[in-house]
Formats: structure tokens, sequence, C-alpha cells
């Protein structure tokens, strides 16, 4: 299909509304994020840059959100230990954050443009980047025509495609190769992904298996660590971390369920969206439970029932406090959120049933025994008893998830050597400017 079809059978799908992309990006992202923008930043939404674009050749990396920046810090490392330059881009002010901890102004940081033509022609006229790496599932046809007509490679990695999002794809098939045949290489998380790709268009295609587990476990403040462990103490403890609309009303249950069987018992509670937690401690507190919030430092004192994690980038601090951990967006949403990182620190993990999205992850946590996946709110508490009762149990799990974390790792090594052939000619070309320049 030329890419004049493709551009106004696309159009036609832009003109119905942003419901009609299976995998859209930034545009919905930014309308369904206004008021969590940062406001001082917002003109590079439209293309407008925030920085001069450095001397040679640059490479455009984009990540979507949190999870996505964590799983390409590795990557954005190995290619500046080559000495290329690099542009991260971000869709949201917390993976902003996240790079800035992690990153530094070892990179450029810039905002994702709108999915729309004026804001990304501005985008890759100033930036003029020589290859674009995009993270796991952003999809953004006018971007990607946009760097077909410039003639940029375009590798997608850690690329994945949900149930849902191959579904939508299969029912645009024609509009879906139109796009993928833009992409110099795909590399996939799984098998299935990888077949995936294929069957929409998309060639060459490997796979490397998935990124995130190549990443370092989630940093903690030993101080605050030692902090709040003091003030636990001996007590038992268990978590519900990335949880989702409803998820945290069941953790609470739970905890109202087991705590007269467990003397002492303390829930850890992290919401995936901390903007929620006025409203989640006031439907907690009128639960007859006592939580203690993050944020506000409040002390864990001997009645505390709920500790409310509602603070951004402190995850390997609540991990670290339990040896069981429900992960979220698994009982009353659907999709299932990263069990990697509680697996690689020590802890127990369950789920519920609707983990689609990170299925290659949770089928080896369950074959090895590192993780087991939960029906409803009482299959969920049967297990949180039966983990908090049996040590050995527990312990088992817990070696099972670190050992399934260190098996699948390699992602990152397989990813650089898909990479290689579109890398290698920008640090020579680097390495040429910089003796020239001397």
């Amino acid at each position: 299909m030329s890419g004049f079809w493709a551009r106004t059978m696309l159009s036609a799908y832009r003109f119905a509304g942003a419901a009609a992309y299976p995998l859209v990006g930034p545009y919905v992202a930014w309308r369904t994020s206004q008021g969590k923008e940062d406001r001082n930043r917002r003109r590079e939404r439209y293309g407008v840059a925030g920085r001069a674009r450095p001397d040679g050749p640059v490479i455009w990396i984009h990540a979507a959100s949190v999870g996505e920046t964590i799983a390409v810090v590795p990557l954005v490392e190995s290619i500046l230990d080559y000495g290329v330059n690099i542009v991260l881009t971000t869709g949201t002010v917390t993976s902003a954050q996240v790079a800035d901890e992690r990153l530094g102004d070892r990179i450029i940081h810039q905002y994702v443009p709108l999915d729309l033509k004026p804001a990304v022609s501005r985008f890759l006229d100033h930036w003029q980047p020589d290859l674009a790496i995009i993270a796991e599932s952003e999809i953004w046809p006018m971007t990607i025509l946009e760097l077909g007509a410039r003639r940029v490679p375009q590798v997608l990695v850690n690329g994945r495609l949900s149930d849902r999002s191959f579904k939508s794809w299969k029912k645009r098939a024609n509009i879906a190769e139109a796009l993928f045949e833009n992409l110099a290489h795909v590399v996939a998380q799984s098998d299935v992904d990888g077949e995936r790709f294929l069957a929409l268009g998309a060639r060459p295609v490997t796979v490397s298996g998935n990124l995130k587990v190549d990443t370092s476990p989630p940093p903690v403040d030993e101080r605050v660590l030692a902090t709040l462990r003091r003030q636990i103490g001996a007590r038992p403890t268990w978590a519900a971390i990335s949880t989702h609309d409803g998820e945290e009303v069941v953790a609470a249950e739970v905890h109202a369920t087991l705590h007269k069987r467990h003397h002492g018992l303390l829930t850890i509670v992290v919401p995936r969206h901390p903007d929620r937690a006025e409203a989640l401690a006031a439907q907690i507190s009128g639960m007859g439970l006592k939580v203690a919030r993050r944020s506000k430092g409040d002390r864990i004192t001997a009645d505390t029932d709920i500790l409310l994690g509602d603070t951004i980038g402190e995850m390997g601090l609540y991990l670290r406090l339990t040896e069981i951990a429900f992960v979220g967006r698994s009982l009353t949403s659907e999709g299932g959120q990263n069990p990697l990182e509680p697996a690689m620190l020590d802890t127990a993990v369950l789920a519920g049933r609707n983990v689609q999205n990170f299925r290659e992850a949770y089928q080896r946590l369950l074959d090895s025994g590192g993780a087991k996946l939960v029906r409803d709110r009482d299959m969920l508490a049967g297990a949180v008893n039966f983990l908090l009762t049996n040590e050995v149990a527990r312990h088992e799990m817990m070696a099972a998830g670190v050992a399934t974390v260190d098996e699948m790792r390699g992602a990152l090594a397989r990813t650089l050597k898909s990479l290689e052939p579109y890398i290698q000619p920008l640090v020579v070309k680097s390495r040429l400017k910089g003796a020239n320049g001397r």
C-alpha cells in the first residue's frame, strides 16, 4: 500500500476519533492526563524543543511511562557507552522524574510530541534523529509515517501486542501493514508477540525476551527503610502493589479478614495512581481501619492497619518491607502489572487471573512456583493466610521467583545485538566528527 493511501486511511480513522486507534500513544495520553502536565514544558508537546540539538549523531529513544522508562534505562546506558547523543522522550511527569533520577544530564529529556503532523514535523526538524528506538507498544501513525518519509530507521524494542491490541489491528490489516512496513526492525518480548508482529506485516522480527528482566531492582533510601522497619518491628506484613480501582478495597477487606488470625498484621497498599490517595484513605478509614499515609510522613504505630504507599518512586521501599506481594490490575481490572520487580526482590508473588499484558513473565513464574494466581477476594485472603502461616512454603516461592528472573535475563544483550547494524554506523560517524573536531 502506498504512503498516500496509508495517510488517507489513517486520516479517516483520526477523524473518526481516538478510539479508532488500536495502540495510539501521545495524543490520547496527553488528553487524559491534563492537569498532570509540567506546565513550564507544555510547548514540548507541540514539538517545540526545550534544548539545542547537540553536534553529531542523535538517537531518539521513546518510553511512554514509568515502566517503559525503567525498562530502557540499561539500554540507554549501554548506548551512551558508545558516545552517541540520546534524546529520550517520555509521556508523563512521573516518567520524566525517573529519567532524571536514573540518567540525569547524560541524556536530553523531552516530552513526546503529540501525534499530529505539525508537532511531529517540528520535533523532527529540530532534532534530526539518525535513529528512532521506540519501546514496547507505542504505535503512532503520524510519527511513524513522518519518520518513514525522512528515511529515519525505526526500531521497536521490547515490543509487545496485547490480545486486545492484536485483535484490533487485525481488523485494520491494511493500515497495520502500511505502518509496520516503515519499521526497520521489531525486537519482540516473546515468541507470541513476534508472531503477531509478523502477521501484521512487520519485517524483520526477532525475539529478545523482556528488557524489564535485565533492570536492576528498584532502589531504596536505606535510612528511610531502616526507620520504617523499626516502626513495624516484628509485625507480619503483606502488600498489594500497583493496584487499580477496587483492588485497594479488596486488600482492606483481606486485612479485616486476617488481622485477628495474624496478630499485628500490617497491610501495605500501593496504588498505581497516587493521586487517588485522598479518596482511598477516606474510603478505607470508613471501613474502621487506621491508615498511615507515606506521603504525609505518618508514623506507623501499633494500631496502624494500612500503610498507604501514596508516593512515586518508592516501590523499592515498599517491596523491601514484606515477603508477600499481590500485584494489581489483575482482579478488578485487566492486563496485569509487572511481576518481575517483586520477584527479583525476594517476594512471593500473587495476582488475579487477568494478566495478559505480562503473560510470559507470569507463565514462567507460575511454572517455577514463584507466583500464584487467585480468582477473587476470598481466594486472595486464603493465599495470603497460607503464606503468612507457612514460612517454608513462603521462602520456597521467594527463592523460585529470584531464580526465574535470573533464568530470564539476557534480553538486553539480544536487543543490543539486533540494534548493532543501526548503531555502529553512528558510532563511526561520531568518532570521525570528534577526530575532525580536534
